[in-house]
C-alpha cells in the first residue's frame, strides 16, 4: 500500500507540473508510449508475452475508451482544482461501481449498497459544492472521472475471468497510444517534452503501471476492509502537499465530505463480506 500511495502521490504531482507544457492528451500519447516498451519489458522477463493474444477485442476496446477517457478527466483535473477535492472524487468510484453492477454484471442492489451509495453522493456534492451560477469545467471533468474509473473497474472484472493481467495491460498502452495519438492530431500540432519535463514524464508514466500494480498485489495479501482505509491516508498526504507547495486549503466541506465518501465505501465493503458469509453457509 505505500508503494501505491506513493505512486498515486507522485502521478498526481507530476501531472500537474506538466499541464503548462504540454496537453493532457500529449501526456497520455507519451505516457502510453513508454508503457509500451516497460509492458513489453516486464512480459519478456517473466515470461508472460505468449499470454497475450486478440480475444474479447471489442471488451478490452470498451474497457480502454472508459480508462482513457478517466484519466484525460483526471490529468486536466489535477492542474486545475486543489489536490484533496480530486482525490476526494476519485474515492468515490466504488459509489459508481455499485450503480452500474446491477445494469452490467447483473449484481443485487442491496439496502445496504443503496445507502452506501447515497451516503458517498452526498459526500460528493459537499466536495465539489457546485455553484449554480458558475460553470466549472475542472469541476465536471473531476466528477467524470470516478464514473469512468467505475466502468473500467466492471469492464476489467469481465476481463480478468479469461485474460491475464499482461493481456489487459499490453492491450491498454497500445490502445491508448492510438487513441491519444488521434486526439492529439485535432490540431496537426504535437509538442515535443523539453528537458526539464522529461523527469516528470518519466515519472507519469512509471508511476501509472505501479499504482495499480501496488493496489492488486496489496488486495492479495490484506482484506478489503484493511486496504481502503489505508488507500484513504493518501487524503491528508497530497492536502498536506498541497498546501505546503501549492497553497491550497484544505475546507471543512472537502474534510466533511470525504469522510463520508470513506463511510459510504467502509459501508459497501462491510456489505459485500455479510453476503460473501452467507454465500458460505
Amino acid at each position: 500500500m505505500f508503494g501505491a500511495m506513493v505512486s498515486f502521490t507522485l502521478m498526481a504531482i507530476s501531472g500537474r507540473e506538466l499541464y503548462s507544457a504540454l496537453d493532457t492528451f500529449e501526456i497520455m500519447l507519451y505516457r502510453s508510449l513508454v508503457g509500451i516498451v516497460l509492458v513489453l519489458s516486464f512480459a519478456k522477463y517473466f515470461g508472460t508475452i505468449s499470454e497475450i493474444n486478440l480475444r474479447d477485442m471489442k471488451l478490452h476496446f470498451v474497457r480502454n475508451i472508459a480508462h482513457f477517457g478517466g484519466q484525460n478527466c483526471w490529468f486536466y483535473a489535477v492542474a486545475l482544482i486543489p489536490f484533496s477535492q480530486l482525490f476526494a472524487f476519485e474515492f468515490s468510484t466504488p459509489l459508481f461501481v455499485i450503480v452500474l453492477a446491477p445494469i452490467f454484471l447483473g449484481e443485487f442492489l442491496t439496502k445496504e449498497r443503496f445507502l452506501a451509495a447515497f451516503i458517498g453522493f452526498v459526500g460528493i456534492l459537499l466536495v465539489a459544492r457546485p455553484d449554480i451560477g458558475v460553470f466549472n469545467w475542472a469541476l465536471l471533468m473531476a466528477f467524470f472521472c470516478p464514473i469512468f474509473f467505475a466502468a473500467t473497474a466492471i469492464a476489467t472484472k469481465l476481463l480478468t475471468r479469461k485474460h491475464s493481467l499482461t493481456s489487459i495491460l499490453f492491450w491498454l498502452v497500445v490502445m491508448q497510444t492510438i487513441f491519444s495519438f488521434l486526439c492529439v492530431l485535432w490540431d496537426f500540432k504535437i509538442r515535443i517534452p523539453a528537458n526539464e519535463d522529461m523527469p516528470f514524464l518519466v515519472i507519469v508514466s512509471i508511476t501509472g503501471l505501479t499504482a495499480h500494480l501496488c493496489m492488486t498485489q496489496a488486495f492479495k495479501l490484506a482484506p478489503v476492509t484493511v486496504v481502503m482505509p489505508l488507500d484513504f491516508v493518501r487524503l491528508p498526504i497530497i492536502s498536506f502537499i498541497g498546501y505546503m507547495f501549492y497553497n491550497e486549503s484544505l475546507t471543512w466541506y472537502i474534510l466533511f465530505g470525504s469522510l463520508m465518501v470513506f463511510l459510504g465505501n467502509y459501508i459497501n465493503i462491510k456489505s459485500e463480506e455479510k453476503l460473501e458469509k452467507n454465500d458460505r453457509v
